[in-house]
């Protein structure tokens, strides 16, 4: 196994460490800690990419396993943020209908031996879903830290996390549109 994959797995092994540490508040520090695991396990995400092009080592492994790494790690954190009341349902599941169809577009693709590559606007929902991920976690923190107890400051963490989801979910919705419209011809040629 090469160097990109295996860190693709150590992404993979990362998340459920992430989701212990995000969720369970008996642990000092609980919000740090997630912050940094999913700081380390996005950055993963961008060294294993750079590394496969430069030193041409593109696995079909790497290829299925990498956007399967990311959206196992961004769907875990959402669906946290909804259990512990961080975001709200819709948000949720937007992301996760936009990556199934993305992801079926992709499988129809392939069944035709055509790989579609991520564009753009791919990359900037999967940077937006970092950043508001990052900065959800990172309001809590505070919240925890230094305005325990404060309900304007919980609400003011919550609208300003929401706020970031939202521009996160926008740019979900904007991609996946512009994935379709740009693959739509994958389902008129398997027919």
């Amino acid at each position: 196994m090469n160097l990109p994959n295996k860190l693709t797995v150590l992404r993979m092994i990362m998340v459920p460490f992430f989701v212990v540490f995000l969720t369970v508040s008996a642990i000092p520090h609980h919000y740090l800690i997630a912050f940094l695991l999913f700081s380390a396990a996005s950055y993963t995400d961008h060294l294993d990419g750079k590394i496969a092009r430069k030193r041409k080592l593109i696995t079909n492994f790497g290829k299925f396993m990498d956007p399967l790494a990311d959206k196992i790690l961004v769907v875990s954190a959402l669906v946290c943020f909804l259990q512990m009341g961080l975001t709200n349902v819709w948000f949720v599941l937007i992301v996760i209908a936009r990556e199934f169809m993305v992801t079926s577009i992709r499988l129809v693709a392939a069944d035709s031996g055509i790989v579609i590559a991520a564009n753009r606007w791919g990359k900037a929902k999967t940077v937006s879903q970092i950043v508001a991920i990052l900065v959800v976690i990172a309001l809590q923190y505070l919240r925890e830290l230094l305005w325990a107890g404060s309900a304007v400051h919980e609400v003011g963490c919550y609208l300003i996390g929401e706020a970031f989801l939202l521009i996160c979910v926008l740019l979900t919705v904007v991609s996946g549109v512009i994935y379709l419209k740009q693959n739509w011809q994958v389902f008129r040629d398997s027919k």
